[in-house]
């Protein structure tokens, strides 16, 4: 067994594939779409070794503070209920798969899953030491949740073909790549994990 197959102790994280974050939602990354195909095949490698999947996603009000009518960065985004904010259909995420829900008050932003929710404590009660993390948007969302995970002791391998940048900056996500290995996180892809 090689150090980046999954075994137990290992959890699938998936960063927020919803379908606004897709081609052709309101705050679209590309090839987004490409990532989630890829993370099928994460998803079904976890299945196969009955390992924890857990998906977070923006969960957000409709006055949520992130918005630019408030003052935030952002258009109105995964407005909780609606299907910008489901899940992409392509994504083949198990019926038990953790969903966790973040941003879900007005005045709360969390980039990081860990951010004002219970994921730390779910992962603690699955006796989660390693995350394998995929996701939207490379230097957004996966940054912070990477960097919460590293902080909080977990060891994490960032699925470097199943994460995808926004890149408003140039090369915005490689540098978010950068920044979680140097942070200790270990990117890795399918083939370190399908052996």
């Amino acid at each position: 067994m090689t150090i980046t197959e999954p075994r137990r102790g290992d959890a699938l994280l998936i960063i927020d594939v919803q379908n606004d974050f897709l081609p052709g939602g309101c705050l679209g990354v590309a090839g987004a779409d490409e990532a989630v195909h890829v993370l099928n095949r994460y998803i079904a490698i976890f299945r196969d070794r009955r390992l924890p999947i857990i998906a977070t996603r923006d969960w957000h009000p409709a006055n949520h503070c992130s918005f630019e009518v408030r003052g935030g960065e952002w258009i109105p985004h995964c407005i909780a209920g609606t299907h910008g904010a489901a899940f992409s259909s392509e994504l083949a995420i198990p019926r038990d798969t953790v969903i966790i829900s973040k941003a879900t008050t007005s005045e709360q932003e969390a980039y990081s899953g860990f951010e004002g929710t219970d994921l730390c404590a779910r992962l603690r009660d699955l006796s989660v030491k390693r995350l394998f993390v995929g996701g939207v948007a490379t230097e957004y969302c996966v940054l912070a949740t990477v960097r919460d995970a590293l902080r909080l002791g977990f060891r994490v391998f960032v699925l470097e073909d199943a994460v995808r940048p926004v890149d408003l900056l140039a090369y915005a996500g490689e540098q978010a790549l950068e920044k979680m290995q140097h942070l200790g996180a270990k990117s890795i892809r399918l083939q370190a994990v399908s052996v």
